[in-house]
């Protein structure tokens, strides 16, 4: 099939940059990527995603993630695991 069309869009170069990590670590282009989009699309008739608009209490959730408050942070899995057998424990 012959690509002949084009898709042209501003995005910020941030959110670019970050997105070019995760397809790079996919093996993926961007372009790769957005016609992979295009057909998941085509092939659900829709998003291939839910889209939703979140409540109050998801927007109080992700503020306090961004902002990095009630975050715990550990040295790797297994300080996690360990913290969480010893909660089970309890």
């Amino acid at each position: 099939m012959a690509m002949t069309d084009r898709v042209n869009t501003r995005i910020d170069p941030k959110l670019k940059k970050a997105v070019e990590k995760v397809f790079a670590r996919l093996g993926l282009s961007a372009g790769e990527a957005i016609r992979l989009f295009y057909a998941q699309v085509k092939l659900h008739q829709g998003l291939p995603f839910d889209v939703k608009v979140p409540n109050d209490e998801t927007i109080a959730a992700m503020r306090e993630v961004e902002e990095g408050r009630g975050l715990t942070r550990y040295a790797g899995a297994e300080a996690l695991f360990e913290e969480w057998d010893n909660e089970s424990t309890d």
